[in-house]
C-alpha cells in the first residue's frame, strides 16, 4: 500500500512539475447562426474542453457555466477599459456584477483587461490603471488569490523577434508594457499573448516555411546559440520571454490566450488540411510538457481560437473561418482536446 501511495504521489508531483495543461477554446459570439449558449456549454463538456475564454462577461454564458468544471478566462471589453480606469466605483461594480455574483459557481481563472489594445488607441494609456483597479476590486472581494488579472497582447509589440534570444519590446511599446509587467510581477500573474504562426507564415512565406509554422519540420530550422527551434510557435513564445527578461519580467509566465489557423478565405495557406494539422499539432505540443527551448519541461497553457466559424466577424475573409466546429456543432477536424 505504501508503495502504491508513493507511486501515486510521484505521479502527482510529475504532473505538477511539468505543468500538464488542459486545452482551452475561445468562444466568440460574432455570428447569427450559432447554437444556444447552453448548447455551447454542453458541447464543451461533451468534448472534455475544460477551459474557455469569452471576450466580455455575457451573463447568459455565465449562468450556463454555473456548476460546471470549466475554468474561465473573461475579458474586460476594450470599450470598458477607460471608464474602469477613471471611475473609482466602476471596477468594483464590474467585479461585483460579473465575477462575485457568479463565483464560486463559475470557476474564474483570469481576467484579461483588454484584447490586443493598439498602442495608437486612445485607450492604451488606461490598460495598466484599469488592471490596478480590477486587482484592487478583487482584493476587496477576497478573490485576489483565486483570479489573476492580466491583459492579452498581440505579437506586434516586439521590435525584434529574431533570433528569439534578441526578442525585445519596441521603444513605442515600453511605456505601455513596463507598468503592466510590474503589475504581473507583483501579483504573480501571467502575460497573455495571442500567438499566430499563420500570420507569420503569410507575412513572410519566403523565409518562414509552412512546415516550420505547422509543427511538421523534422529538423532544426533556427539555431539560436544553444537553443534549436523546429517550430515558429516556440520561437514566438521565447522571443516574448526574452523581451520580458529585459524588462524585469523574468519570472512572468506566458499563457497563449489565442492561437489558430483558418480553414478558408486565403488559399492555399488557409485550408482545412493545414488548419487540422495545426490544431492537432499545437494541442500535442503544448500538452507534452516539453515547453519551449528557453522554458523547457513545462506545459504551455493555451486557448485555441475559436470554437465556431463566426459569420459576422469583421476583417479579412479568413477571420470568419477559424472555427473548430461548424455552427451546427459538427467538428471540423475530429480533434481530441484532452
Amino acid at each position: 500500500m505504501t508503495t502504491i501511495l508513493t507511486f501515486f504521489g510521484l505521479v502527482l508531483l510529475s504532473l505538477k512539475i511539468t505543468g500538464v495543461q488542459s486545452i482551452g477554446v475561445c468562444y466568440g459570439l460574432n455570428g447569427n447562426n450559432l447554437p444556444s449558449k447552453q448548447d455551447v456549454i454542453n458541447l464543451y463538456n461533451r468534448y472534455g474542453i475544460q477551459r474557455m475564454r469569452i471576450y466580455a462577461p455575457d451573463h447568459e454564458v455565465l449562468n450556463a457555466l454555473r456548476g460546471t468544471n470549466i475554468e474561465l478566462l473573461v475579458d474586460v471589453a476594450n470599450e470598458d477599459i477607460q471608464s474602469i480606469a477613471t471611475n473609482p466605483s466602476a471596477a468594483a461594480n464590474w467585479v461585483q456584477n460579473n465575477i462575485k455574483n457568479y463565483s464560486p459557481a463559475v470557476k474564474f481563472r483570469y481576467i484579461a483587461v483588454g484584447n490586443e489594445v493598439s498602442l495608437s488607441s486612445s485607450i492604451a494609456q488606461y490598460v495598466g490603471p484599469a488592471m490596478e483597479r480590477i486587482q484592487s476590486a478583487l482584493a476587496s472581494a477576497g478573490l485576489q488569490n483565486q483570479i489573476k488579472v492580466s491583459t492579452s497582447i498581440a505579437g506586434n509589440l516586439l521590435s525584434v523577434s529574431y533570433p528569439p534570444s534578441q526578442g525585445s519590446f519596441s521603444n513605442e511599446a515600453k511605456p505601455f508594457i513596463k507598468p503592466i509587467i510590474n503589475l504581473l510581477v507583483q501579483n504573480n500573474a501571467p502575460l497573455l499573448v495571442n500567438v499566430y504562426p499563420y500570420f507569420s507564415y503569410i507575412g513572410d512565406p519566403v523565409n518562414i516555411h509552412l512546415d516550420y509554422a505547422l509543427f511538421t519540420s523534422q529538423r532544426t530550422v533556427v539555431q539560436d546559440g544553444s537553443f534549436g527551434y523546429q517550430n515558429i510557435f516556440d520561437a514566438i513564445l521565447d522571443a516574448h520571454y526574452s523581451a520580458l527578461d529585459k524588462e524585469g519580467g523574468s519570472n512572468v509566465n506566458i499563457v497563449v490566450s489565442e492561437t489558430g489557423w483558418p480553414s478558408d478565405g486565403n488559399p492555399p495557406a488557409a485550408s482545412s488540411g493545414n488548419a487540422g494539422t495545426y490544431y492537432r499539432n499545437v494541442i500535442s505540443h503544448v500538452k507534452s510538457g516539453q515547453g519551449t527551448p528557453r522554458r523547457p519541461g513545462r506545459g504551455i497553457e493555451t486557448y485555441l481560437f475559436a470554437m465556431f466559424d463566426e459569420n459576422q466577424k469583421p476583417g479579412a475573409e479568413t477571420e470568419r473561418h477559424f472555427g473548430l466546429f461548424f455552427p451546427n456543432q459538427q467538428s471540423k477536424y475530429g480533434i481530441s482536446f484532452n
